[in-house]
This record gives structure tokens, sequence and C-alpha cells, in this order.
């Protein structure tokens, strides 16, 4: 009678992993050329969605993005396209990674994983989304307001375009990176390096680091480390939650066995 193991029979030499490796990794490289190439042509449009809340902050019709140097736009083109490149790619990055890594792992462990692979690329979003559609018109309004006259000289914002992609590439990744931190927590805690009472311990110190944190990766402005710091704290609370619901289940997992073993 066959005996079916609960980890992948892949006892390969290390040659065969590292040329499986690197088949994985073309694959990885080749989604971002192709996508690279599909956003570089539509580079233009991509610009012009990224551009939409700085225009949005400016009066109607005083908008303008600048250039000083004269290749600077086309760099700015390729810093797009390869940003948008990487997102459109990530999924199959992601897989590919995925499936070198999967064979090494038992079912239950699979099973464990496969939760949090899927909440990174939603939480990602979620906070892109988040800096996208609140944070940055918030912050370029008041960074506009300004503008105005000093000892009688005008101020007036001229943004140019490698710095204003700057930015927005600095809130997009901030504000994503930073909502994976359930991701993260949920992740220790599952690994027994970090139990739920300890984080409820450092409570406190863990809303000073939040806090110094979106200071610190946030432009200077109040508005966006607030943004940033508020739904952080929320995403630890939710953290501490699940890590609750997460110790009740394997208590209740543990308990079964040792009820049914008294009875018989």
């Amino acid at each position: 009678m066959a005996v079916i193991r609960d980890i992948d029979e892949s006892q390969a030499p290390l040659l065969d992993h590292l040329i499986e490796l690197r088949s994985r990794l073309v694959k990885c490289v080749l989604a971002l050329v192709v996508a690279f190439g599909v956003c570089l042509y539509f580079a233009d449009p991509i610009l012009g969605f990224l551009i939409q809340p700085l225009k949005n902050a400016f009066p109607e019709g005083e908008g303008q993005l600048i250039f000083t140097k004269l290749y600077e736009v086309f760099f700015v083109e390729l810093k797009v396209a390869l940003f948008a490149g990487f997102c459109l790619s990530f999924p199959v990055i992601a897989n590919q990674l995925w499936a070198f890594v999967a064979p090494g792992l038992y079912a239950r462990e699979k099973k464990a994983f496969l939760p949090f692979i899927l909440a990174t690329p939603i939480l990602f979003l979620m906070g892109a989304s988040l800096a996208y559609f609140v944070v940055m018109p918030t912050a370029f309004r008041w960074f506009l307001g300004f503008q105005g006259t000093a000892g009688g000289l005008e101020i007036q914002a001229l943004p140019t375009a490698n710095e204003y992609l700057g930015l927005v590439m600095q809130f997009i990744l901030a504000f994503g990176m930073s909502f994976l931190l359930p991701v993260l927590l949920l992740l220790l805690h599952r690994a027994g390096i970090v139990t739920r009472d300890q984080l409820v311990a450092a409570r406190r110190y863990v809303v000073v680091l939040v806090v110094a944190v979106a200071a610190i990766i946030t432009p200077p402005d109040p508005g966006s480390q607030l943004l940033l710091a508020i739904p952080l704290l929320l995403l630890f609370e939710g953290s501490l939650v699940l890590m609750r619901l997460t110790e009740k289940r394997r208590k209740a997992v543990v308990e079964k066995p040792e009820e049914t073993q008294s009875a018989s």
C-alpha cells in the first residue's frame, strides 16, 4: 500500500533547485519586461492619472508641471512605466516565487500561509488607494496654500515633473507598505515570535513608534502624518483582535481531543 506523504517528494539535488530557481527568476523578469513595455506605451495616460490629485488641488486652469532638464520628462515616463509595470506584473512574480517555495512546505503550512498571500495585495491596494484618493489631495491643497506674496514678490508653486513623481511614489509606497502591518504581526504571532499579551503590554510604545514612522516616511505636513498614523493604529488593534480569535481557535482544537480521550 502506497504511503501518501504530507510534504511533496522533491529530494532533488541542489543543482536541480538552482535550475528551477533560475527558471522562475527568468519568468519573473520576462513578466516585468512585458509589463514595462505595455506601461511604457501607455505612459502618458498613466502619468495623467497620477497627476490628477495635483491638478484638482490647483485652482481651475492654473496648474502646471515644469521640467528643468531637456531629458527629464523622458526619464519620468521611464520611471512611471517601471513603477506601473512592477505593480502589473506583481501577481505573476508572486506566483512564481510561491511555486518555488510551496513544494518545501507541509500541507498545513501552505494552508496557513495562503490567507497572508491573498491579503498582501489587497492591503497594499487599500493603502495606495487611501494615499491617492484622500491623502494626496489633502496634502497638495495644504502645500499650495503657501502660495501668495512676500515682500512685494509673488510666491508661486512650480513643481517639476520628476519631483512630483517622486512625491507620488513616496506616498503610494509608504501607505501601501504600511498597510501590510497586520500581515507582519500575524506572521510573527503564528511563528511564535511574539504573543498577543506582549503586544498588548507594549501598546503605548507601538503608538509612539507608529507616530514616529508616519512622521518619517510621509512628507512634512501634519495632515499626511495623521492620515497614516490613525489607520496604522486601527490595523494594529485589528491584528490584536485576530490574534485573540486565533488563540481561542487553537485552544478549542487542543481541548477537544482531550475531552474525547477522557470520555473514552
